[in-house]
């Protein structure tokens, strides 16, 4: 079983997009669960999950985590061997999972399997293709489970960079396979945390006092 995780803050005006693109992936249903994360929203995120928990499995934190806590409680919460991760503001190609679990259930010896992305604009056009393997993002990666205990997860003490952190660690171990097929849909906007300047400067900084030794 696929376990996909949607983790969201605040992100009303794009979620349901987000939870569609879940919902029609071609990977049999049975095969797939989808945990969405609403990391304690102050908008109206609550209300439109509420019309999804039929289908989805909603969890509304009582406290904000930040982004690496809210991923940890889904991976903890994930009842499938594979995990994948989608950002409230993106979304996915409706083959993303299946070819991806083909993937990994075809070769024991891949750890983990990637998808090139499109940057797509705030009504998804698509700006750009680029590769996963040149610039690497968080999300759209499928991870076999139990290595991401293995690793510890990600450290919730990040509130930026989070994801190069975990791979660092992950790639220590592990290895991921890129498919040249751009399957997931990387959202630019105004409220990206990656334009938040001083928060990845602070997450930088981080990086090097973690893994300069």
């Amino acid at each position: 079983m696929v376990s996909l995780i949607i983790t969201t803050y605040n992100y009303a005006q794009y979620v349901e997009r987000a939870i569609r693109s879940a919902l029609e992936q071609s990977l049999p249903q049975n095969q797939l669960e989808i945990l969405v994360i609403n990391d304690c929203s102050t908008d109206r995120t609550p209300d439109i999950l509420a019309n999804y928990e039929d289908e989805v499995r909603v969890y509304n934190l009582e406290e904000n985590l930040g982004l690496s806590g809210a991923r940890n409680f889904g991976i903890k919460k994930a009842r499938g061997q594979f995990v994948v991760f989608l950002d409230a503001d993106d979304y996915i190609h409706r083959d993303l999972l299946k070819t991806q679990k083909l993937f990994l259930d075809e070769n024991n010896a891949l750890d983990a399997v990637s998808t090139d992305y499109y940057l797509v604009d705030e009504r998804g056009q698509h700006i750009k293709h680029v590769s996963s393997e040149e610039e690497p993002i968080a999300c759209g990666i499928m991870f076999r489970k139990d290595f991401l205990f293995n690793i510890g997860l990600y450290d919730e003490s990040f509130r930026s960079r989070e994801e190069e952190d975990l791979r660092i660690r992950w790639v220590e171990q592990y290895g991921i396979y890129n498919l040249i097929l751009p399957l997931y849909r990387y959202r630019m906007h105004d409220h990206n945390l990656t334009k938040n300047t001083a928060a990845m400067d602070e997450g930088s900084e981080m990086l090097q006092k973690k893994h300069s030794k």
